[in-house]
């Protein structure tokens, strides 16, 4: 990646506590413009608390967040989603029994409405041709365009991970959160994602939470590596797979 791409999202300092136990302690971390950017860390790091304190679903205790070179430490979550930071969970959160289709539908008109206006939200979506033409392509690019009319309960977990994307990626944000996109995914549906992931690279900012070492250091532009609630290690994935404090971290196994 270009050296010159700039920093779109930092944070600096970076503290949440839940009684004794800093989940986060002191993050320092930056995410430059149109990279794809892993962070990885052992069990228990931090990695879901620090992507809840960027997505605003916790706030922190101290230190700061800048996006886009707007200070949002205080900001709401959906205050940041209008700035165009949206998320994905571990666990899929779609709707299951409407279609693939209506799913991303909402999601393209929730881009272009209010939430508040929820009799207008809910119309026909035959009223809405030029969205479901939109929505038509994003399930496309994430190849469920056969199974559009399809209920999301209907479909494999492979496929409603993909569907979650297609929803995420409707939004148009500007940063996109990936926490653990190929959990409980068998070998053919990871391999399916990660070739999604690989597709918005240069396009689209990814911070992407994994665990499967070999898809992180294929994807990722940059790595940062998270112990104990701190950025111990960040920059290019061979550089930051010959540091000795991460090997350390992954006692030797992960990253060989």
């Amino acid at each position: 990646m270009s050296a010159l791409l700039e920093t779109l999202l930092e944070t600096k300092g970076l503290k949440r506590h839940f009684g004794g136990l800093w989940a986060a302690n002191g993050v320092d971390l930056k995410v430059k413009e149109f990279e794809v950017h892993a962070l990885i860390g052992p069990n228990g790091a931090g990695k879901t608390t620090l992507i809840h304190l960027i997505s605003g679903g916790l706030l922190p205790n101290e230190g700061g967040i800048t996006f886009s070179g707007i200070d949002i430490t205080r900001q709401s979550m959906h205050g940041r989603v209008a700035l165009g930071i949206t998320r994905s969970y571990q666990i899929t959160q779609i709707f299951p029994h409407l279609s693939l289709l209506e799913n991303v539908r909402l999601a393209v008109q929730a881009r272009h409405r209010d939430w508040g206006s929820s009799f207008r939200f809910w119309r026909p979506a035959s009223a809405d041709f030029p969205m479901l033409e939109e929505a038509e392509d994003w399930l496309g690019r994430v190849g469920l365009a056969e199974k559009a009319g399809a209920l999301a309960c209907d479909v494999s977990h492979g496929e409603q991970r993909a569907l979650e994307l297609a929803m995420a990626l409707a939004t148009r944000p500007r940063l996109l959160l990936l926490d653990e996109p190929m959990a409980g995914m068998g070998p053919e549906e990871s391999a399916h994602m990660a070739n999604l992931i690989a597709s918005l690279k240069g396009t689209q900012t990814v911070l992407l939470v994994e665990h499967d070492m070999d898809i992180v250091f294929r994807l990722a532009d940059r790595v940062s590596v998270l112990v104990a609630g701190r950025i111990i290690a960040s920059g290019a994935p061979d550089v930051v797979r010959e540091y000795p404090e991460v090997r350390r971290a992954y006692l030797g196994d992960e990253l060989q």
